[in-house]
C-alpha cells in the first residue's frame, strides 16, 4: 500500500522542520503513514546533493539489510505534492510514545540508564539528559554509526512491541563524520558480536558492485557517500567499539526530547 495507494492527506506535523504530511494510505480510514515532499524540503548548506526524502530510503535499506529493524517501511514514490518518501506510521496517533531518553534532575538518573549532558532547565536547576542502557538502544547507536546519523533525538525513537523505531533519518549517510545523537553512553564501550554481524552484513553488501543494495545506493546517494558508508563499516568493524565525539561536529542535536 506504500507503493500504490493513493494518499489521503490528514494535515501537516506541527513540529516538523521539513514539510511532513500525515496521510492515510487509500482512503480516509486507511493505515496511517507520513509523506515527505522533496518539494517541500528545506536548502541544507551541508546536504548540497540528493534529496532527504531519498536518504529516508537509503537508510530503511540499510536498516532491513543488517536485521536492526529500526528504521519502518519506507519508499520513494510520487504523491499529491510530488516525489518523495513515503513511511509507515508506527503507534497510536493519541497516544504519547514513550522514548529512551529523558531529561532528569541531576542526581537522579534511573538505574539502568546513562548520563549524557549535564545542564539547567528554564528556572536553573541542574539537569541531566540520560538515556536507557538497553540492547536495543545499542543495537540504534550502531546504526546511527553506520548511516552516520546527524540528528537523533529522543524525540526521533519510540518503543513498539519490547524494542525501538526510529525515524527522521533524513540528515544521514553524509561522506564527512557528522554523528550527532543523544545515545553517547555507549561511547568508547566494545560493541557487541552480533551487531558487528550487522555491519559486516551491511559491508559486504555495499562493497559488491552487484548486490541489490549497492544498486539502490547507487541511485539514492552520490558515489562519495556510498564509498564513506563502506569506510564507516570498515572502522566500526576495525574498532569493535562505540564511536566517541569527534570535536569537529555538534555531538548532541537540541532539544533532546
Amino acid at each position: 500500500m506504500l507503493t500504490t495507494a493513493d494518499l489521503v492527506v490528514l494535515g501537516a506535523l506541527a513540529d516538523a522542520s521539513n514539510l511532513a504530511l500525515l496521510v492515510r494510505l487509500g482512503s480516509e480510514e486507511g493505515p496511517l503513514a507520513v509523506y515527505k515532499p522533496i518539494s517541500g524540503e528545506r536548502p541544507l548548506w551541508d546536504f548540497p546533493d540528493g534529496s532527504l526524502a531519498a536518504r529516508e530510503v537509503a537508510a530503511r535499506l540499510i536498516s532491513d539489510l543488517g536485521g536492526w529493524d529500526v528504521v519502518p517501511a519506507t519508499v520513494l514514490r510520487e504523491g499529491p505534492h510530488g516525489p518523495g518518501s513515503v513511511q509507515r506510521w508506527v503507534g497510536d496517533p493519541e497516544e504519547v510514545p514513550e522514548h529512551p531518553v529523558d531529561v532528569v534532575p541531576a542526581g537522579r538518573v534511573p538505574q539502568g540508564w546513562l548520563p549524557v549532558l549535564r545542564g539547567e532547565d528554564e528556572r536553573g536547576r541542574a539537569v541531566v539528559v540520560v538515556h536507557e542502557d538497553t540492547p536495543a538502544a545499542r543495537s540504534v547507536a550502531v546504526f546511527d554509526a553506520v548511516i552516520n546519523n546527524a540528528d537523533r533525538k529522543g524525540s526521533h525513537l519510540v518503543r513498539v512491541e519490547g524494542g525501538l523505531r526510529g525515524f527522521d533519518h533524513g540528515v544521514s549517510l553524509h561522506e564527512e563524520r557528522k554523528l550527532r545523537t543523544v545515545l553517547w553512553g555507549f561511547a568508547g564501550q566494545p560493541v557487541a558480536e552480533e551487531e558487528l554481524a550487522r555491519v559486516e552484513r551491511v559491508l559486504s553488501a555495499v562493497s559488491d558492485g552487484t548486490s541489490d543494495l549497492r544498486g539502490a545506493l547507487d541511485v539514492l546517494l552520490t558515489p562519495a557517500e556510498v564509498a564513506a558508508l563502506e569506510a564507516r563499516c570498515r572502522a566500526l568493524l576495525a574498532a569493535a567499539a562505540y564511536p566517541t565525539p569527534s570535536g569537529q561536529w555538534p555531538a548532541i542535536p537540541w532539544p533532546p526530547l
